[in-house]
């Protein structure tokens, strides 16, 4: 299933549920940021299921949360790829900076 297809679900999905309301977009956030630190337990244990599964729920979080916000999360990805994509710098110790 292709990533609009999979986007467009979810939305519909937090629909269903009242969770698109604007007012709603701080608790979406704390949410997405609690789905992070799933990742990072993940990552730590070494967890490759966990990985998959917190990586894909930050995904739905943010989906929802731009949608929240009248933003798209794909013309959102979008900008920040054309803002990095001729960004030039070094890689030190796994941390990009950018020149």
């Amino acid at each position: 299933m292709n990533f609009e297809i999979l986007k467009h679900r979810v939305i519909d999905w937090a629909k269903d549920r009242g969770l698109t309301k604007h007012d709603n977009a701080p608790k979406q956030l704390l949410k997405t940021m609690e789905e992070l630190g799933e990742v990072s337990r993940a990552l730590l244990k070494g967890d490759t299921n966990g990985l998959i599964d917190g990586i894909g729920d930050v995904m739905v979080t943010l989906i929802i949360f731009a949608h929240q916000n009248g933003l798209d999360v794909t013309s959102c990805l979008d900008m920040a790829y054309k803002e990095i994509k001729d960004r030039t710098g070094t890689t030190k110790d796994g941390i990009f900076i950018k020149d």
